[in-house]
C-alpha cells in the first residue's frame, strides 16, 4: 500500500493566519487546519498553532515530506515570516532537512476560487485571474489556465495600477477573477473587467494543501537554505519580529 504524504502548509501573507495538515490532493480535506487574525500576530500565533495542529494528527516534523508556505506576493512581513519559520524547523526536524515548498499565493487564490466554484456546480472557466490588494494603490496580478481541474501558470506574478489591470488580463468570455482586490479598487477597473464573474477568495493554507502533491511532482521542492520570499516589490529589512520567528522555530526544532 503506497504512503500517504504529509505536509505542513502556512500563509501569513495577508491579514489572515491560516495553518493546516494533510495529504493534499484536490479531493482530499486536511487533517487538521486552523484560520485567525494574521499581520502583526502572526509570528505570534504560528509556531503555537504548527504545533498544535501536529500533535491533533500525531505527526512529528522529521515525518513531514514537505513543509509548504505561501512566498508571496503579499504583505512584506508576512512572507519573510512564513519562509522564515519553514526554513528553521526544516532544518531542525532532521539531518539532511526536510524538504520545502514555496509556492504562489496568487496560485493558491486562483485554486481558492476554483475549489469554490466547483463546490456550486457553477461552470468553470478557462481562465482564472488572481487579483490581489497590493496597498499602496497597487494590485498584484497572475492568470491562470483551467483544463481538468489543473491549473497552469500563464505568467508570472506582477504588480499595476488598478487602472491598467485590463492590459494584464484580457476582459475575455470565460474568464474570472478572483482575490481582494474588486472589493478596494473595482471601481478604477476597466467596465469590461468589471463585467467579468468574480469570486472573493484569497490565499489559505488549505488551498496550498490541494496544491502541494502536484506542486512536489513537479519538482518544486527546495532545500531549506533555498527557500526565498517572493516580494514583486523590493524587500525591506527584517524585523525584530520575524527574528524571533527564527528563533522559536529552530527552538521547538530541536525540543
Amino acid at each position: 500500500m503506497a504512503s500517504v504524504s504529509r505536509f505542513l502548509v502556512f500563509d501569513t501573507s495577508t491579514d489572515s493566519l491560516s495553518v493546516a495538515v494533510g495529504a493534499g490532493g484536490l479531493d482530499a480535506a486536511p487533517l487538521a487546519q486552523y484560520s485567525g487574525v494574521g499581520g502583526a500576530q502572526a509570528s505570534a500565533t504560528l509556531i503555537p498553532q504548527i504545533q498544535a495542529l501536529l500533535a491533533h494528527a500525531g505527526w512529528r516534523l522529521d515525518e513531514l515530506d514537505a513543509i509548504v508556505f505561501g512566498r508571496g506576493p503579499g504583505a512584506f512581513t508576512g512572507v519573510r515570516t512564513a519562509c522564515a519559520v519553514a526554513q528553521g524547523l526544516a532544518f531542525a526536524a532532521r539531518p539532511e532537512g526536510v524538504p520545502v515548498l514555496p509556492l504562489d499565493t496568487l496560485w493558491a487564490v486562483a485554486e481558492a476560487a476554483r475549489a469554490a466554484l466547483a463546490a456550486t456546480g457553477q461552470a468553470m472557466p478557462h481562465t482564472i485571474a488572481a487579483v490581489l490588494d497590493a496597498r499602496m494603490d497597487e494590485v498584484y496580478v497572475a492568470t491562470y489556465r483551467l483544463q481538468a481541474q489543473v491549473l497552469t501558470a500563464c505568467d508570472a506574478p506582477r504588480l499595476c495600477r488598478p487602472e491598467d489591470l485590463h492590459l494584464a488580463v484580457p476582459p475575455t468570455a470565460g474568464t474570472v477573477l478572483a482575490g481582494n482586490a474588486a472589493a478596494v479598487y473595482g471601481e478604477r477597473f476597466d467596465p469590461a473587467l468589471r463585467a467579468l464573474p468574480h469570486v472573493q477568495a484569497l490565499p489559505t493554507a488549505t488551498a496550498l494543501l490541494r496544491l502541494a502533491p502536484e506542486a512536489l511532482a513537479r519538482g518544486l521542492a527546495v532545500t531549506a537554505a533555498e527557500a526565498q520570499p517572493l516580494y514583486v516589490r523590493d524587500k525591506v529589512a527584517q524585523t525584530t519580529a520575524e527574528r524571533e520567528a527564527i528563533k522559536l522555530a529552530q527552538a521547538m526544532g530541536g525540543a
